[in-house]
């Protein structure tokens, strides 16, 4: 249901707490981000907002959304992409993870992910959808990482792709989430990432796997729920 905390004052119904996000979700689109920043196109606003939450865990950028508008016959400027994008971020229903190079230590104006501020808004406007676990999986460490203090970044290593990087005080993790390790080329993607990465800092691969716990090279296999509960 997310963490609203208006949903846990009382015992709702899925439907119930659905219908409440959902009118929470309204008033911010319509309150927050059309009157504050003046936006005229609430329509094309709102179809924003579905691609997005369409697309959490993967990267993308303004001139996808843009191009995508473009395959279903509507032309939209790519400045006002980014404009709606900013607007989404500053009524808080949207985060912005920005890409890091490792190896180049520099952050990349493209292919960024973006995060729900809660699941439950993905829920509420789109319904459930299986397909899209990894990227709600993914969603909670961010925000968990978010809510530790940690500045998170979505990292490269030369051509391999990281989670998550997360900063704080000098210090850093990384996260690499996925549901279940069920085969061996799953197991060799999200472990060869981070073991590619010659530093002392903690490494997590983070999944739903109840069984299989083994650490690989240093790199700490946990659960989901260990991880959320967990010091680091």
């Amino acid at each position: 249901m997310g963490g609203f905390p208006v949903l846990h004052t009382s015992d709702y119904s899925i439907e119930t707490a659905y219908k409440v996000v959902y009118d929470i979700y309204s008033s911010v689109i319509l309150r927050d981000t059309v009157q504050r920043y003046k936006i005229r196109d609430v329509k094309l606003l709102e179809r924003i907002v579905k691609y997005a939450f369409d697309n959490i865990g993967n990267t993308f950028s303004g001139k996808n959304v843009a191009d995508y508008f473009k395959s279903q016959q509507r032309k939209i400027d790519l400045n006002t992409v980014y404009n709606y994008l900013n607007a989404l971020e500053g009524a808080f229903i949207l985060y912005r993870a920005s890409r890091y190079d490792i190896k180049g230590k520099e952050i990349l104006k493209t292919q960024e992910k973006f995060y729900l501020s809660d699941g439950g808004l993905l829920y509420a406007t789109m319904g459930y959808r299986d397909r899209m676990i990894s990227g709600i999986l993914e969603n909670i460490v961010f925000l968990e990482l978010k809510r530790r203090g940690y500045t998170v970044f979505v990292g490269k290593f030369l051509d391999k792709e990281i989670d998550f990087i997360a900063e704080k005080k000098g210090q850093k993790i990384y996260v690499q989430v996925a549901y279940k390790l069920e085969s061996e080329q799953t197991i060799e993607r999200e472990f060869s990432s981070l073991l590619a990465i010659q530093d002392q800092f903690p490494k997590y691969v983070v999944t739903l796997d109840d069984f299989w716990k083994e650490d690989v090279e240093g790199v700490q296999h946990v659960h989901l729920s260990d991880f959320l509960l967990q010091s680091f």
